[in-house]
């Protein structure tokens, strides 16, 4: 075997190596030639032009040329470092300023580095319109805040002393948040439904460029890098999306405008070998060695933003333009160059978010989550697009950016301080999108642009797992609600992003009130004369009717947007749903779905908020990319003292009156039956069956588009990804591996020693004996696991597993 590698090395004249540099280097020596006898290769790295720094076998540093440092194969584009330096975010206590402002006194060193950063640099910072949208914000306060008022005001009427008490007042000071938080939802649905029923708003950026006929050409110079951070993702599914993307952008000429990066944070060496394995497959069949890009960060730092973030460093300044997907994006080439053009229409434009279409679950939760996104969320995207205009959100995916102001303003400083809500920014989607409109730049939303899709978690506890990081993250936010410079509408997008979670323990809190409100009047003799020297008594009233119609008036704020969005979808057309009487259907079971799952959620949230708030531990874990079903164990693990909290507390309001519990029936029924709910919406096959009787449908299942049908059958096409056992047995992908990691002969002496003792040790032990950490060692060292897959092959004592991976010794126990 040796001989072979070294026959090998001998025919080639780029291997790298020489067999003489170590007895086992030969495997390491013929690694091009292996690439070259299976198939195409990636390409070499371009050569090096600057010195190294190495370390002698005495631990001091040296500069050598960097082709001692060797990389057989390149899987990225020559670096072209660019600067994007975060600034600090200076005194974000608007008080402080304040007083700082009126004393003279000095900001503390580095906080008055925001004042000094990059002026207003866009060409339009206003934009045309700042005075329509002024009116439709201050319309939408007064409603907010009318309708509020009047709820309290009845809310007020239901109370049996109509206020005047401790308890009624919290509770009232309660309701009115709550109902504010629901107005809020209420008149952003109305007003997405009345822009959907006249057909558009004339401040839609996607009417700037008209689709449909002749569409202008893309300036060459606009190259736009469509780049897709993953961590611990399926690799099948991450590249059967990517490669349908790319053929999709294919068919629509415009490819050559465009470049592809896999940028990975991965840990596990089983995925980081399957990443490989699969964009060097990718590239061979797409021929797109050259404009399709892998990139490994070893050292993961700020999560998802320092991915994106180490990608404009080393290549931003390549791009004008850049499109961000998530792990389980799927965009259509139409909509990939209609956004470039749209950027281009618009110079002012910083980033355009897209409306993903939720699609590809087929589990009983995930499909009644798509179907509510598919009818319900057009109203309220189409509505935040009527408020927000040119300071919208930015989702953080499926999304273009403008590339030379976003590494201008949108790098990310930690926020400052000590503490649970210090350190660096989560959530960052939002964050990056103010600050791109506090440089001037607009966010906008293309609501109705079609071809963007994505993928809704398959289960309740996997949708909860990422609530409690955006819900940390939100927290986070919102100690820049005040931060300088920030455009009204930002920071109201703050404040929102905090009730998204902070409403659960609210709510929670007004029904522990009305419960204990409960046990005082049934328990203690009620109170007539509350304040001093009063002549006549306070009577207790109660009026169940003034109950019952401010609970009717609160379903409607609630219900009635999901009945507008299914009159409205019936009227453009319901047969992509399955018809109008399996819409309708879909609709009620839907409703009855939410309202059982709405105590779920608000225990865990408010449960997310104490541990943010308590500096609880959180993992921070990709979610699952396929049809993953809760077991009952798991569903009890998490909903078990749920379960109990329901039974104990529908017990104790049926022991002080049973007539009440009538009205708390929803909160505890569903906290009671809370586990086989998870467990059997979490399955497949009621999802299936419903799909079978037509009910719960979407267009994109009726008639998929191109775009989805491709990533279907990519990835039914696909094979079992490999593993790192794979990659130290199988010739060609051990010399893939090793061709694209950088070898380093002159590492010290004892790394050398460790790295050579884990290969003896993988030899011996088999590959499970490596920990993740040091399977990912020798994946780093291309000269160790070349000696590790020429001993294999070749020594006469290796471990059972190696034997029958390499076909030798079946059955046999070799160790």
């Amino acid at each position: 075997m040796q001989a072979l590698h070294a026959a090998l090395a001998g025919t080639s004249g780029t291997s790298g190596a020489s067999s003489a540099d170590h007895p086992d280097d030969s495997a390491y020596a013929s690694i091009a030639s292996r690439l070259a006898l299976f198939a195409a290769a990636p390409p070499p790295p371009p050569p090096p032009t600057l010195p190294a720094i190495d370390i002698d076998r005495a631990g001091r540093h040296s500069h050598q040329p960097r082709e001692n440092q060797r990389r057989l194969a390149t899987t990225t584009p020559p670096l072209n470092r660019t600067s994007m330096v975060p600034q600090p975010w200076g005194e974000l206590n608007p008080l402080i300023r304040w007083f700082r402002t009126l004393t003279g006194l000095p900001e503390r060193t580095g906080q008055d580095a925001r004042k000094r950063a990059a002026p207003i640099d866009a060409p339009d910072p206003r934009g045309n319109w700042q005075r329509g949208g002024l009116w439709r914000r201050l319309t939408l306060l007064v409603l907010m805040v009318g309708q509020s008022a009047l709820g309290t005001y009845f809310m007020s009427a239901v109370l049996p002393y109509h206020g005047a008490k401790p308890l009624e007042m919290g509770m009232l000071a309660l309701f009115a948040i709550l109902f504010c938080w629901v107005s809020v939802g209420f008149w952003t649905a109305m007003a997405g439904f009345l822009v959907l029923l006249r057909g558009g708003d004339r401040y839609l950026i996607s009417t700037h460029v008209p689709d449909g006929g002749v569409e202008p050409a893309i300036d060459p110079a606009a190259r736009t890098a469509i780049v897709m951070p993953i961590c611990n993702e399926d690799v099948c599914r991450v590249f059967a999306g990517l490669r349908a993307t790319i053929e999709s952008v294919q068919r629509s000429g415009e490819l050559p405008q465009f470049d592809f990066f896999v940028l990975s944070d991965s840990n596990e060496p089983d995925l980081l070998v399957a990443e490989l394995a699969a964009w060097n497959q990718l590239c061979q069949e797409l021929d797109g060695f050259g404009h399709i890009f892998y990139r490994h960060r070893q050292l993961r730092v700020k999560r998802k933003s320092g991915n994106i973030d180490n990608f404009c460093r080393r290549w931003g300044s390549n791009y004008r333009y850049m499109i961000v997907l998530d792990a389980d994006s799927v965009m259509s080439g139409h909509c990939l160059t209609r956004l470039v053009r749209l950027m281009e229409a618009n110079p002012g434009s910083g980033i355009i978010q897209t409306a993903p279409r939720a699609s590809g679950r087929d589990t009983l939760y995930a499909r009644i989550q798509q179907f509510s996104s598919r009818v319900y969320g057009p109203l309220f995207t189409a509505g935040m697009h009527y408020w927000q205009l040119g300071e919208s959100h930015y989702w953080g995916h499926n999304a273009i950016i403008r590339m030379a102001p976003f590494m201008r303003h949108c790098a990310l400083a930690p926020l400052p301080g000590r503490g649970v809500f210090a350190g660096d920014i989560l959530s960052h989607d939002f964050v990056e999108a103010a600050l791109m409109r506090r440089a001037g730049w607009a966010v906008w939303i293309a609501y109705d642009l079609p071809g963007s899709y994505e993928e809704m978690p398959p289960n309740l506890l996997d949708e909860l797992k990422r609530d409690r990081r955006w819900c940390h993250g939100n927290l986070m936010n919102f100690r820049l609600f005040m931060a300088q410079g920030m455009h009204p509408v930002h920071r109201t997008v703050f404040a929102t992003g905090v009730m998204a979670y902070l409403s659960a323990p609210l709510w929670f809190l007004f029904l522990g009130l009305s419960t204990s409100m409960l046990a005082t009047h049934t328990l203690t003799v009620p109170e007539y004369f509350t304040m001093p020297r009063q002549l006549f008594p306070t009577w207790p009233e109660w009026h169940p009717e003034k109950a019952v119609a401010l609970f009717s008036a609160t379903a409607t704020l609630l219900f009635l947007p999901k009945i507008l969005s299914v009159l409205l979808v019936c009227v453009q057309g319901a047969k992509g749903y399955g018809g109008v009487l399996r819409l309708t259907l879909g609709m009620f079971i839907e409703m009855v779905f939410s309202a059982l799952l709405a105590p779920v959620r608000m225990l865990f949230h408010s449960r997310f908020v104490a541990a943010a708030f308590l500096g609880w531990e959180m993992r921070w874990k990709s979610p699952p990319r396929d049809n993953a079903e809760t077991g009952w164990s798991e569903a009890l693990r998490k909903h078990g003292s749920q379960t109990l909290l329901g039974l104990v507390w529908g017990g104790g309001v049926y022991w002080l009156n049973p007539s009440y519990l009538l009205w708390l029936l929803p909160i505890v029924g569903a906290l009671v039956i809370s586990v086989p709910l998870s467990v059997l919406s979490s399955r497949v096959a009621p999802g299936r069956t419903l799909r079978r009787l037509r009910l719960f449908l979407i267009p994109e299942e009726v008639q998929p588009p191109p775009a989805l049908r491709a990533t279907t059958a990519h990835l039914a096409a696909s094979l079992a990804p490999p593993t790192f056992a794979d990659a130290v047995v199988d010739p060609r992908l051990n010399a893939l591996v090793c061709a694209c990691a950088t070898a380093r002969p002159g590492l010290p002496l004892t790394t050398r020693a460790q790295h050579a003792a884990l290969v003896d040790r993988a030899l011996l032990e088999g590959p499970d004996a490596l920990t993740p950490a040091q399977a990912g060692l020798l994946l780093q060292n291309p000269l160790a696991l070349s000696r590790l897959h020429l001993a294999v092959w070749s020594a006469p004592l290796v471990h059972a597993q190696w034997r029958v991976l390499t076909g030798k010794g079946r059955g046999q126990l070799m160790v």
